[in-house]
């Protein structure tokens, strides 16, 4: 199997509250909480990590409560290359209703300085030789410009590293303009960056094949409980997941991006990847919490999964 560097520049401790629904301004009754170690790159190498491959973890993460991320790479047997900055990694309440409906409050979390971030630079520069790809996943810090982020993507691209990135607003801009291997955004983050305004499928189909043009190999769009569509060089295919019962839809969008690097990474077939992919994803909003826990589950829905050709 691979070995893979995932990146999360702005990682939080996640508080989920299940609710049956959600009464602002009341007295409302939780069902349930938990609480997870999280942020995207984190969440993309729990499954990696499930799926067979050696992860190594970077970004920021604030020394004031860096004890849950430290059991969590333990736990889960990562290599920790994670910078350690003053202050608290943030955290983020995700009030989970159970028609699947997600209300997020997240916190600002630590100022990263700049001796810190070159720093990670550093750090990079010495380990990512050692790797088969990157995943850059998340928000960008307090303290972190988007030109030092593009310098960063720009950095990992030409260490020959093939870079995914699945990130929003003006860090995907910055983004964009290194043409990634890989983008995982939805339909709005795509028509945010692109400058589009209420696209059509046209214009959004467009829009993806100039960022293609322009060196991006693989846009997975991701269409929530429509499944994904991959365009790549083996065109386009579109992936229809079965209806399963939410139980949160935190993680779905990290679960389709790991296992869709796990199948290219694997040389599999693109109908074989985007199908695992999709699974994977479904099972996510069946649980609360990252990865693969139910492998029989997995199958099934697997097998449920419909790939078609959209070219």
């Amino acid at each position: 199997m691979a070995r893979i560097l995932t990146l999360t520049l702005n990682p939080a401790l996640d508080l989920t509250v299940s609710l049956d629904t959600l009464q602002p301004g009341n007295v409302n009754r939780s069902l349930g909480m938990t609480s997870h170690a999280a942020g995207k790159g984190l969440n993309v190498a729990q499954v990696l990590a499930d799926l067979g491959h050696k992860v190594t973890v970077s970004g920021f993460l604030g020394q004031a409560n860096v004890a849950p991320f430290e059991q969590l790479i333990h736990r889960r047997g990562f290599t920790d290359a994670f910078v350690r900055v003053p202050g608290e990694t943030r955290s983020n309440i995700k009030l989970a209703e159970r028609d699947g409906r997600i209300t997020d409050l997240n916190g600002p979390g630590p100022e990263v300085g700049e001796a810190h971030q070159a720093q990670l630079l550093a750090q990079l520069e010495e380990i990512a030789a050692g790797h088969d790809a990157v995943v850059v996943a998340g928000s960008l810090p307090r303290g972190v410009t988007v030109e030092w982020f593009a310098g960063l993507l720009r950095r990992l691209t030409a260490s020959g590293l093939p870079v995914a990135l699945d990130t929003s607003g003006a860090a995907l801009r910055a983004g964009l303009t290194v043409s990634p291997w890989l983008i995982k955004p939805n339909e709005e983050e795509l028509a945010e960056a692109c400058e589009l305004e209420a696209p059509s499928a046209e214009q959004l189909n467009v829009a993806i094949g100039t960022l293609r043009a322009a060196g991006v190999e693989h846009v997975v769009l991701s269409r929530g409980s429509q499944g994904a569509d991959w365009f790549g060089p083996h065109g386009v295919l579109n992936a229809r997941p079965p209806q399963v019962e939410v139980a949160s839809t935190v993680g779905a969008g990290d679960s389709l991006l790991a296992a869709t690097l796990h199948g290219l990474l694997s040389d599999w077939p693109a109908e074989r990847t985007l199908r695992l992919a999709t699974a994977v994803a479904a099972q996510a909003v069946t649980q609360i919490g990252f990865g693969i826990h139910d492998r029989q589950q997995l199958a099934r829905l697997e097998a449920a999964v419909t790939v078609t050709s959209k070219q």
